[in-house]
């Protein structure tokens, strides 16, 4: 599996509107063939900090992804949301597998 762990900062008064258009993007993605899971995580520490925890069947489902209208529409509305660059890690998984 194919898994991107994406740590986003978000500006002081936009953490709400964030999370109502990351919920939709999660929302959608979920319902695409190749996505596995969508994690939308909060910060105990930071508000404004959030972390996605998307997995996906293969990196080619992935980039499938980032080519839909949920996806796109995301990437725009949040864009200017932002304290700082996302910082996206792609991963391979080792443990579980498909089969577990």
């Amino acid at each position: 599996m194919y898994v991107v762990c994406v740590t986003v900062f978000v500006k002081e008064g936009r953490a709400d509107p964030f999370v109502e258009a990351t919920l939709a993007n999660a929302r959608g993605t979920r319902n695409e063939p190749g996505n596995r899971r969508f994690d939308v995580l909060r910060s105990n520490d930071d508000s404004n900090r959030f972390f996605l925890y998307e997995v996906y069947a293969s990196e080619d489902d992935f980039r499938s992804h980032q080519k839909t209208d949920h996806y796109l529409r995301w990437k725009e509305t949040v864009a200017d949301w932002m304290a700082r660059p996302r910082e996206g890690v792609k991963h391979t998984s080792l443990f579980p597998d498909d089969g577990w």
